[in-house]
């Protein structure tokens, strides 16, 4: 569930509330109670990868940078992507 920010322009109270993508912004102050709750734009998280594995060369696009049989055999079904 994403976070946003929100700040009542009444008492300058800033809060974040977690909630689901489709739920409506708050649009009352939890802390004066007045209907002058805006949401703010943030810049968001970045992605966090927790846990091994996780490598620059796991999604790259393009070939490999060599083929295991090194040229010796022409066609042979080692490389990914040639034909059998």
């Amino acid at each position: 569930m994403p976070t946003y920010e929100y700040e009542c322009k009444a008492c300058g109270h800033r809060f974040e509330k977690s909630q689901s993508i489709t739920a409506e912004a708050i649009k009352v102050c939890p802390q004066c109670h007045k209907r002058k709750v805006v949401r703010l734009i943030s810049s968001g998280s970045g992605i966090i990868f927790k846990g091994s594995g996780f490598y620059a060369t796991d999604y790259r696009k393009g070939a490999p940078a060599s083929c295991p049989s090194s040229g010796s055999k022409p066609g042979c079904s080692s490389c990914p992507g040639s034909a059998k």
